[in-house]
């Protein structure tokens, strides 16, 4: 929401505002003449605002009564009217406590500091010269100076009578280490708030330079608690901040102060899940700002998990449980933070998406609770709409919960039961009355509410049901063998289920497998709890046998990473969408058994069902390595590969879904290639380049990268299916006798040949998911014999000299995938060259021929030949879609011959790499008939796509002989028409 509207005063604070300013003229009459003339000569803009923060908060009325000149140079300053710079404020109070003389004078000074900020920082506030974001910034801003800059002051004083903290491992001076918690840590600050902290030191030791040294740990706690002291004690002066220390390890019975090593084995060993979520939050506040870095990387596994953590739902859920008992308990329903529809049920909402999927998507690794919810619907994981009401609706009861807290600088959530502190509430957040403000809060607290029951509820609540009934639970008692194995099949026989006795037996293998034996208490309630749930969607489907002979291995190997069961008992429409993928695909059923995590793409059906255009994949790639440190090589091949196995999963769930064409799905996958591929080649440059320095070309500049990865076959012809290899060819434009200009220095050719086998091993090495593409680089000149990467040179004479005609076919569906565009363009130059030359046609006839014939005889079936000769088939003989008589390669072969051929008198011929364009340019230029055209794009897109489905049925290319027997015809006689044999 915008900034709260200003309105007018209403009556009932009118006569306590002129009370107010008629108490603040005499205060300052009090200062003498020159206050007084100070104070007479303020605008009437500050004096109507005067009017309206003294009518609306006791606390500034009472801190400027107290020390109004503190106001008037506030005022004199320009304070009141502008909005802080950037470490302005920390630079403030460092020249605030430049002189401080003792522990005494240093308390007083920050609490005497901490005064003159929040007046101002409420006058801005109530005066709408502030917004949310401002205001909360600005009291972040001032407790990071205040804990920081108290730390160094006692820290040096600590030292002189204690010694100076000496790591034992590092022999380095040590500091403490200062956790901002909560909305500290997302420098989220309210008018009011606590702060929560955590204090750590980097390793154990002694203090040094002193006769009795202090074992490191008592040095921290006895600073500690002077620390504490500093901010939380309240004195004359009042206090800086409230100071809880309850979320340390073990809360206030632990330690107050914990090395690094401590607290990594407490949270590793003994970490809960509220303390996760709590940490979330986490950030370095004060003492050693580098040390407190490497603390936050090492605890960030407790935080965020690797896998889906959908058990995070369970835990939010019930720590909300116990919220809403206290709030009953205690009467709190007015309670806008804890309360139904209050802050933490957005906080939960955003934090449960966190929690779940924050190991894998580093965009959800942020503290803001606002820009989280950005990152949710810019990420797919929230409807616009949804997040554009959570902001508004927390934005409101923030507003709100500032104006509570400007009353009386009191810590409290609580909305008022009295008259004036209730127009003071409607006031501040900018509405006429009360009731018009607690409808707009009622509204809020509605939409807050539902959202969260979509997000943290659970999926058995269901209130148009009867409250008793379980989802599943007419299964329940067959997954517990509390029936006879005669009533278990019956169950099953009704449900739909053919073959009882084989679901029957599978069942009773998992449930008395050592795995589920060996299964933790919470596990197995998981898995009790999802079985049923699992029957139940399995027997709505048309072949309840066939989907559970595919899902069951997937439950069996995932039955101890019990995370995964959470999630789709959490998500019953992912369950739903998992069952109907492993109906429709084995491919796909092996795929996520392999790789469970691709389960994540079955939670977003818009998404599941969509995947993004080229631009789109690209960007999102290099979105999520960017967020990836740049020596982690082995979280950047996991990223790429999940990237990977998450498209092709949606590329092949759309197929199946009927959404994406044959020719689409192919396009997606091509793209998503070469995606990767523009990372790989960016990865492997970077690396080589780093250990190498960078080569040059023959003018002496350097290359950038100089460097191709060039595309044959099915990634070259953009018609890439499922499980592909990519046939590639690396060329270089780099000058083989200089040398590189790094440390290590190395030829051009060494250069570029070791920054190919990089690029092979980031494709081709096998991780936890897998490898990204298998590799053949046989097409390179000279084949497997040849240099792993040519000169673009030596490229152009291999082909204009030596390379056989199969080669140029070849070079037909040559495209350069990713690398340097100048290098490129010369490539394409080249290309042209090769193929445009005029040939005997007669004698690239019988190549061609030849070639083919002896593909046929190697690859095809054994009636391929017979076929050819009367043009008739048996039903009984296989058909290989790609290598028989009539299938995809002759068509392949054709188009090639015809590039070859005419080429030379219609260079737009190869313009294209793909079949289909190809074959619509030999039609434009009238080589090849329109009704031949027609004829052989179908027969190719019908073969290609029989391909498609029978690799998403993890069978070969090869279907039954009573299939396509008109295509096939078509095929060899327009095969005859052009003169091939």
């Amino acid at each position: 929401m915008s900034l709260p509207v200003l309105v007018s005063l209403p009556v009932s604070l009118q006569s306590v505002a002129l009370a107010a300013e008629q108490s603040m003229r005499t205060a300052v009459a009090e200062l003498g003449d020159s206050a007084l003339a100070q104070f007479a000569a303020w605008p009437a803009e500050r004096l109507e605002a005067l009017r309206r923060v003294m009518a609306a908060s006791d606390f500034v009325l009472q801190q400027s009564l107290r020390d109004p000149h503190m106001l008037l140079q506030l005022a004199d300053d320009g304070e009141l009217e502008r909005r802080k710079a950037g470490g302005e404020m920390r630079q403030q109070l460092q020249d605030w406590l430049a002189d401080c003389a003792s522990e005494d004078d240093l308390g007083s000074r920050l609490r005497r500091f901490r005064a003159r900020q929040q007046v101002r920082i409420i006058w801005r506030d109530i005066s709408r010269q502030a917004d949310l974001k401002e205001t909360c910034a600005d009291l972040s801003d001032m407790a990071d100076a205040c804990i920081d800059l108290a730390y160094q002051w006692l820290y040096v004083g600590h030292c002189e009578q204690f010694g100076t903290p000496i790591g034992r491992r590092t022999g380095q001076a040590q500091h403490m280490v200062i956790l901002g918690m909560g909305k500290l840590g997302a420098h989220e600050l309210n008018l009011s708030s606590d702060i929560d902290l955590i204090f750590g030191y980097p390793e154990g030791g002694e203090t040094e330079g002193v006769k009795r040294s202090l074992d490191n740990q008592e040095f921290f706690i006895r600073l500690g608690q002077r620390l504490i002291k500093a901010l939380d004690a309240i004195t004359v002066d009042g206090f800086v901040f409230r100071t809880d220390m309850r979320l340390r390890p073990y809360g206030s019975s632990g330690a107050l102060v914990l090395s690094f090593n401590a607290l990594e084995q407490y949270y590793q060993d003994q970490g809960r899940d509220w303390e996760r979520y709590a940490m979330i939050k986490a950030r370095v506040v004060g003492g050693d700002l580098a040390a407190g870095a490497q603390l936050l990387e090492m605890l960030r596994p407790f935080v965020y998990r690797r896998y889906l953590d959908f058990s995070a739902i369970e835990a939010l859920r019930s720590m909300k449980q116990l919220i809403q008992q206290e709030v009953r308990r205690k009467g709190m329903a007015a309670n806008i933070k804890l309360g139904s529809g209050g802050i933490r049920e957005v906080e939960f909402i955003a934090q449960a998406f966190q929690l779940i999927h924050g190991g894998r998507d580093l965009s959800l690794q942020q503290r803001p609770l606002l820009k989280v919810l950005a990152t949710l619907e810019g990420q797919g994981y929230l409807p616009a709409a949804v997040t554009d009401e959570l902001r508004q609706g927390y934005e409101f009861l923030r507003y709100t919960e500032h104006a509570l807290q400007a009353i009386d600088d009191r810590q409290t959530q609580m909305l008022p039961d009295n008259d004036r502190d209730r127009a003071r509430v409607a006031l501040i957040v900018g509405f006429d009355s009360w009731q018009a403000f607690h409808d707009c809060l009622m509204h809020w607290r509605g939409r807050i509410d539902w959202h969260f029951r979509q997000v943290i509820a659970d999926p058995d609540e269901d209130e148009s049901i009867d409250a008793d009934e379980v989802v599943g639970g007419d299964w329940i008692p067959l997954w517990e063998d509390s029936q006879d194995e005669e009533s278990a099949c019956r169950q099953l026989t009704e449900a739909g289920f053919a073959d009882a006795q084989s679901a029957w037996q599978r069942l009773i293998g998992l449930r008395s497998s050592n795995q589920v034996r060996a299964m933790q208490r919470l596990g197995r309630e998981r898995l009790d709890a999802f079985i049923p749930r699992l029957l139940a969607q399995t027997a709505e489907h048309d072949n309840p046998d066939l989907v559970f002979e595919r899902v069951m291995p997937l439950i069996e190997a995932v039955a101890r990473r019990s995370a995964y069961l959470v999630l789709l008992t959490e998500n019953p429409g992912a369950l739903q969408r998992l069952l109907t993928l492993c109906a429709g695909s084995p491919w796909i059923a092996e795929q996520i058994t392999r790789f469970p995590l691709l389960l994540d793409e079955l939670l977003n059906e818009g998404r599941l069902f969509s995947p993004p255009q080229a631009p789109e994949l690209v960007a999102e790639l290099r979105e999520r390595l960017m967020r990836i440190p740049e020596d982690d090589l082995e979280q950047q091949m996991e990223a790429l590969r999940h990237f990977k196995l998450a498209h092709r999963l949606r590329v092949a769930a759309s197929e199946i879904a009927g959404t994406l064409p044959l020719m689409k799905v192919s396009d997606y996958l091509t793209w998503l290639a070469e995606a990767i591929l523009e990372e790989v080649l960016a990865l492997a440059w970077r690396h080589t380049q780093q250990k190498y320095g960078t080569p040059k070309r023959i003018d002496g500049t350097y290359c950038d990268p100089g460097f191709i990865i060039v595309g044959y076959g099915k990634v070259g012809g953009i018609e890439l299916g499922h499980g592909s290899d990519l046939d590639l060819v690396f060329i270089h434009d780099g000058d083989p006798q200089a040398e590189t200009d790094g440390p290590k220095s190395i030829d051009s050719a060494q250069f570029f040949t070791r920054l190919g086998q990089r690029i092979i091993h980031l494709l081709t090495t096998q991780t936890n998911s897998g490898q990204l593409y298998e590799v053949d680089m046989r097409l390179r000149p000279s084949g497997a014999s040849g240099l792993l990467v040519s000169s673009l040179g030596a490229f152009q004479r291999y082909q204009e000299n030596e390379a056989w005609t199969w080669e140029h076919q070849a070079l037909v569906r040559a495209r350069v995938l990713v690398g340097c565009e100048d290098v490129a363009a010369k490539f394409e130059t080249v290309r042209g060259a090769v193929l445009g030359r005029e040939r005997d046609l007669a004698q690239l006839r019988t190549e061609v021929s030849e070639m083919r014939a002896k593909m046929r005889d190697n690859l095809g079936t054994r009636a391929t030949q017979a076929g050819m000769a009367d043009n008739a088939f048996d039903a009984a003989q296989a058909f290989d879609l790609k290598q028989d008589a009539g299938g995809i390669v002759d068509i392949e072969f054709m188009v090639q011959y015809a590039a070859l051929a005419w080429s030379h008198e219609h260079p737009s011929l190869l313009e294209f790499t793909d079949n289909i364009r190809i074959l619509e340019g030999l039609e434009q230029i009238g080589v090849l008939a329109s009704e031949y055209v027609g004829l052989l794009q179908e027969a190719y897109k019908t073969y290609r796509s029989a391909a498609h489905r029978q690799a998403l049925q993890k069978q070969p290319g090869v279907v039954s002989g009573d299939q396509f027997h008109e295509q096939r015809r078509s095929v060899m006689r327009i095969w005859q028409t052009l003169g091939l044999s």
